[in-house]
């Protein structure tokens, strides 16, 4: 997926990176929280992939879809299990649920996380 050594560390920043500059519902009791559509953007910047999209009881779910693996970094913040529709998305429905200053702050704050990471 990158040039990044796990999945996993990818995940502990975003964790970091996420914050209540890329989404009003951040909290730190669940960080992840209407992160969706604004990391589904940053990972498809970072990775390429496609960004897919499906139907829960709190709205539209983005997620990515990269070298024909989903990947779903932000389905921490739901609740309860949902099934996922798999259907196409575009960077402009994404960046619809999001807004250009929370997607450049997570865009900033995650190379902050991983540039730290790697040194």
């Amino acid at each position: 997926m990158a040039d990044y050594a796990t999945s996993y560390e990818l995940f502990q920043a975003l964790k970091t990176a996420w914050s209540l500059e890329s989404s009003s519902s951040w909290s730190p009791e669940n960080p992840a929280k209407g992160q969706c559509s604004v990391t589904s953007l940053v990972m498809q910047d970072l990775f390429g992939g496609s960004i897919l999209k499906t139907k829960t009881s709190g709205g539209t779910h983005f997620y990515n879809v990269i070298d024909g693996v989903k990947w779903d970094m932000t389905v921490s913040q739901l609740d309860r299990p949902i099934p996922f529709e798999d259907s196409p998305a575009t960077r402009e429905e994404a960046m619809a649920d999001t807004s250009e200053p929370q997607y450049r702050a997570l865009k900033g704050r995650l190379a902050q996380q991983l540039n730290s990471r790697s040194t």
